[in-house]
């Protein structure tokens, strides 16, 4: 038996393990470091008389499906294989074969009894449910992806405003900074860490390359805010020579005139 025992903080910092009774996670942890190397434990009685757990510890750990009883009195650490990855080389396969057959891995590789096992289920879904509860997860998250709502908390950090009116300024188009096309965009870059120094570059580099040419007209903020945003803020200078447009368009001239 590998004497290496590990356990990931995605079960054990998880509200559901801490707020288990002191006991209850205190059995679990010895159990985790007395089981086999595929989590299987027969001597968990003893264990629980050796740190002095009390009947119900057990009972909530297999409710709260954090063990796996068998009929054969064997149990199973459920999520042993998420807290342990062990070489392959180190690992000496568990003798309760026919235990190990009753179960399947779910998708995050923890067990779970098998349908087919002919094991009561213990207070947890049949893997085909599971699967399918997966599915509606995996795809509510997808659908909040795309039709995010933007935090009003963020959406107050973030200079919508000050990015919008520097590419007005620049480019001399009429772009509101209310738009929500616009917002969005600018809010993913934002999320992915850019800031306002990185707008005002990639508009300046696109502007220095794209005036004056066919792809002036995509100096727009859902091209320019795009997923491309990374790559032109990435790119090399253009070098070209100022021109009376360009000058006319950074100069605001009521403001000269008036001085």
């Amino acid at each position: 038996m590998a004497q290496k025992r590990m356990f990931d903080k995605s079960i054990t910092n998880n509200d559901n393990f801490v707020e288990l009774p002191a006991t209850a996670q205190n059995l679990y942890f010895h159990l985790s470091m007395n089981a086999d190397d595929d989590g299987f434990i027969d001597n968990w009685k003893s264990i629980m008389r050796m740190v002095g757990s009390r009947t119900d510890d057990i009972k909530i750990l297999i409710a709260k499906s954090y063990v796996i009883p068998f009929e054969s009195g064997v149990i199973v650490i459920k999520h042993w294989r998420i807290n342990n990855f062990l070489r392959k080389d180190r690992h000496v396969s568990t003798k309760y074969v026919d235990e190990m057959n009753s179960l399947e891995l779910g998708n995050n590789e923890e067990y779970l009894l098998s349908d087919n096992s002919g094991q009561p289920l213990v207070n947890h879904w049949s893997t085909q449910n599971r699967k399918e509860e997966n599915r509606k997860e995996k795809k509510r998250i997808e659908e909040n992806r795309e039709e995010e709502i933007l935090c009003p908390a963020i959406q107050d950090c973030i200079p919508y405003s000050e990015i919008i009116n520097y590419l007005n300024q620049i480019t001399g188009a009429h772009y509101k900074s209310s738009s929500q096309k616009t917002k969005t965009c600018i809010h993913a870059r934002w999320q992915e860490g850019f800031r306002l120094d990185d707008f005002k570059i990639v508009i300046n580099k696109k502007y220095n390359e794209w005036v004056g040419t066919d792809m002036e007209k995509f100096l727009r903020p859902e091209t320019l805010f795009g997923t491309k945003f990374e790559g032109y803020l990435n790119q090399a200078d253009i070098k070209r020579e100022i021109t009376t447009k360009d000058v006319e368009k950074i100069i605001d001239w009521e403001e000269y005139l008036n001085d």
